[in-house]
């Protein structure tokens, strides 16, 4: 494909909530989206920047309307959760197809999914698949990498993220409620079931939080982890203010608080590396989950159609790029900081 043009970048549910975030962040950078959705009333009604964008109409369980929808495209980013429900045809027809591909899926079974099935088949067409690039999962997975510097092994990674508050999409809400039973979490290096129920900690975070009640609640970023970080111990912990939030029913859906459509949502992410008695602190603030999850996607997708990714096959975040310099890309959106600085010295 020529260099010479703007990437064309097909999302997938681009009429959803964060599918909107990612059109206007691809515009933004200069590449060509394309919104493709089943529903074609849904999609003539977007309007990124006050513009309309080019729309196509496929389904998941229409395999050759999704080939026709991607048809010429460079990339395909699936927007469309539960991720379980779309993440394998979308895939399928990326593969055929022989373009890049990559989800935000918080879900641990579907992440899990796309590294044993199609790991082999994406190697051979060519292609990078990298499920997990959101909020949840893939930006873990990055701040844990950084951390990690040039320690070759590591014994434990904890993954903790305080939220002000939580406002669900509906997406959310679903994919909350069919994954509440089957949590993994890595102990003794291997992938485990989550010990139900979780009971709380505490745990310390930086201000403006502070002492915390969390429980442990691991996302995607256990799969991408486990894929290419040496680490005995995985523990992902959330505060208790937002998960009351998503469990009441009466809680709205995100509200734009300004012209940039981002919720009033605060977000701190902290994640703390162990070798022996050393560590390592890394820690990631912004604001709405939704709207971080699209400079998160974009980001990788342009570094993946610019060639600065030579692996092919699904890939974990981590393992496909310079995950500090990756992080410091996404500035002033996302401010990523070590709270413990990493010195060779260690």
């Amino acid at each position: 494909m020529s260099s010479h043009r703007s990437k064309t970048v097909a999302v997938f549910g681009a009429s959803g909530h964060t599918g909107q975030f990612v059109l206007r962040e691809l515009l933004r950078r200069g590449l060509t989206p394309l919104a493709v959705g089943r529903d074609a009333q849904r999609l003539a009604a977007l309007r990124v920047h006050g513009h309309a964008v080019e729309t196509r109409v496929a389904a998941v369980n229409d395999a050759a309307s999704l080939d026709r929808a991607f048809a010429g495209v460079d990339a395909v980013l699936n927007c469309a959760g539960p991720f379980a429900d779309t993440a394998e045809a979308v895939i399928a027809s990326a593969l055929r197809l022989r373009v890049h591909y990559l989800d935000f899926a918080a879900e641990q079974a579907s992440t899990l999914a796309l590294f044993d099935t199609y790991d082999l088949a994406a190697r051979q067409a060519g292609i990078v698949a990298m499920p997990a690039m959101g909020f949840y999962g893939g930006l873990g997975d990055l701040l844990a990498t950084a951390a990690a510097g040039d320690w070759t092994s590591l014994d434990e990674v904890s993954v903790a993220v305080a939220l002000d508050s939580w406002h669900p999409t509906p997406g959310t809400r679903v994919t909350a409620v069919r994954s509440a039973a089957h949590r993994l979490r890595i102990a003794e290096g291997r992938l485990a079931p989550l010990s139900a129920p979780a009971q709380p900690v505490s745990w310390e975070f930086p201000s403006p939080y502070g002492v915390q009640d969390v429980i442990e609640l691991p996302f995607a970023e256990t799969i991408v982890i486990s894929r290419h970080l040496q680490v005995r111990a995985v523990n992902s912990y959330m505060n208790l203010t937002p998960l009351l939030d998503l469990r009441d029913a009466s809680t709205p859906a995100p509200v734009a608080a300004g012209e940039d459509g981002r919720s009033a949502q605060r977000f701190l992410m902290e994640v703390v590396v162990r070798k022996g008695a050393q560590q390592r602190s890394i820690c990631a603030r912004g604001s709405d989950i939704y709207a971080t999850t699209a400079p998160l996607m974009v980001e990788a997708a342009q570094r993946i159609l610019a060639g600065e990714v030579a692996k092919r096959g699904v890939l974990a975040p981590g393992s496909a790029f310079n995950a500090a310099d990756f992080l410091a890309a996404l500035a002033p959106e996302l401010d990523a900081r070590f709270r413990v600085p990493i010195s060779t010295a260690d």
